[in-house]
């Protein structure tokens, strides 16, 4: 019976040979993740309420990446809680203060093929990118899992989403999730698992393809996936995966496995993409911006400030000065990132660009800390530009991968990254 990837993830985790969608299964959980905005301040009293224990410390993952920058007291009360709650319940897979949720899993060998995982977030699909099913879950569900490490789940359809050929020059996978927000809507995934494939998506790397999966959750889509090969495995060996763990061939979708839809896109005719406020869908080919001036260009969030996002912005700024008047704000994503950035020299670039460095944390784009100033027009590399979100009401954000950000910031102006590189 031909299976899709998210069908065999699945039937593994609810210990069966096939599933069909449509099916209510229990899954047993590999990994639990969740970081100080959801995690202990809302766990931890209701565990005490019920006196139960965790169902297994060593497959959760606490990450700090919300509070971390700590403007205020109720911040860095939020923070203490879950240093002090890690250290109580033994969470030995705790992180710091290093960068943001779902980066730190990935870059430190956590998510691996054939996995079964939740994290309370809403962009938790990033795992998919690593042939893994993961997807978000609310306080109450994460409850129930930490204490029995199992969830319940609706078994989904699957859209494939294929993209032929190869991605023209300053085009990426952020292009490619605005382009299908703005083609589908916000509701376009509808509770199914969403899988990319083709020539164009498999010669992305895998920070690329975490990209892909992580926006997923704005096309509506309960996961992202993407069928592990050779680039899956070179980059969890070099996180320190042992080769044993690493299985990439049983994760494929089948020949002839049911799909709900199947689309197929050119990738050679992709152009840059840039979402107008105040919803992703509001996408559109960078063309149409032209005479929008920006205030502030922002490099942050787990969608546009990875090591290849960083790699991106430095290209299109090298040697070059921001325009007068604009505001470069870049935020690594993770530490481990921005130390490989400063060693390639990439920081150094887009210091002397202009740019602010910001923490490594989630920040403006889940809306801690510092916000962009009202009636501020911004570029931003981040996946949601909704009313109110990153600054007051009449800020507007304009949604755009680090290319488009930072020749935008370069030209003052909402601008064609592929212009500038010429």
């Amino acid at each position: 019976m031909p299976q899709t990837l998210a069908q065999k993830l699945v039937a593994r985790a609810a210990g069966r040979a096939t599933v069909t969608p449509g099916e209510i299964v229990i899954c047993r959980v590999d990994l639990a993740m969740f970081h100080d905005s959801s995690g202990p301040r809302r766990l931890k009293p209701m565990l005490e309420r019920l006196g139960a224990k965790l169902w297994d410390p060593a497959r959760i993952v606490l990450v700090t990446d919300h509070y971390v920058t700590g403007e205020d007291a109720e911040s860095r009360a939020i923070v203490g809680l879950a240093r002090e709650w890690a250290k109580a319940q033994n969470i030995r897979n705790f992180h710091d203060g290093v960068g943001i949720c779902h980066i730190v899993l990935a870059e430190n060998g956590y998510l691996r093929p054939g996995m079964f995982a939740v994290g309370a977030d809403s962009h938790s699909p990033t795992g998919g990118a690593f042939g893994v099913y993961m997807f978000g879950i609310g306080a109450t569900e994460m409850l129930g899992v930490v204490v029995t490490g199992e969830i319940w789940l609706r078994v989904p359809e699957t859209m494939l989403i294929e993209w032929d050929g190869r991605f023209g020059d300053a085009v990426c996978a952020k292009d490619v999730m605005l382009y299908l927000c703005g083609r589908f809507g916000l509701d376009g995934g509808g509770y199914q698992a969403v899988e990319y494939a083709g020539s164009a998506v498999a010669a992305l790397p895998m920070q690329e393809r975490m990209t892909l999966a992580n926006m997923t959750a704005e096309l509506g889509g309960q996961t992202g996936l993407v069928a592990p090969d050779a680039v899956t495995r070179a980059y969890l060996a070099e996180a320190g995966v042992r080769e044993s763990e690493i299985e990439i061939t049983p994760w494929q979708t089948d020949a002839g496995a049911p799909l709900a839809a199947h689309h197929v896109f050119d990738a050679t005719a992709l152009a840059p993409q840039v979402a107008a406020p105040h919803s992703p869908a509001n996408a559109l080919p960078v063309g149409e911006f032209g005479d929008v001036a920006i205030d502030v260009a922002y490099v942050g969030a787990c969608t546009g400030a990875k090591l290849e996002d960083l790699r991106m912005a430095a290209r299109v700024l090298k040697g070059r000065h921001v325009a007068r008047g604009v505001t470069l704000m870049v935020a690594p994503a993770s530490r481990k990132d921005e130390a490989v950035a400063r060693r390639e020299g990439l920081l150094a670039t887009l210091e002397d660009a202009g740019a602010r460095l910001l923490p490594n944390a989630c920040g403006l784009c889940a809306g801690y800390g510092e916000r962009f100033a009202p009636e501020a027009k911004v570029i931003s590399t981040t996946a949601r530009n909704f009313r109110g979100r990153m600054g007051a009401a009449s800020t507007e954000v304009f949604l755009a991968s680090p290319y488009t950000v930072a020749a935008s910031a370069l030209i003052g102006r909402i601008a064609d990254p592929r212009a500038v590189l010429q």
